[in-house]
């Protein structure tokens, strides 16, 4: 059974800029990590990664996911338990 979903960027017409209003910033938001998160980008990008480079995005999304979501939420929304 698939868990993870991208359907965001598939409909996505907005401007992807940010600075405009609170709601377009997080719609550019979605829509990179969405990109970034594709397969075949992560599998150029992440080799060219310093070790430094690899701990610092792993311990900035694991302090952002500490400090906005419960436990709970943790589990079920992120790692789908």
């Amino acid at each position: 059974m698939k868990k993870d979903t991208h359907k965001f960027i598939q409909e996505y017409k907005g401007l992807g800029a940010l600075g405009l209003d609170r709601a377009t910033d997080e719609e550019t938001i979605m829509f990179y990590l969405q990109k970034f998160s594709e397969d075949s980008f992560l599998r150029t990008f992440i080799p060219r990664l310093s070790d430094r480079e690899l701990k610092e995005i792993y311990l900035f999304i694991n302090d952002k996911l500490k400090q906005h979501l419960s436990e709970n939420e943790y589990h079920t929304l992120f790692l789908k338990d």
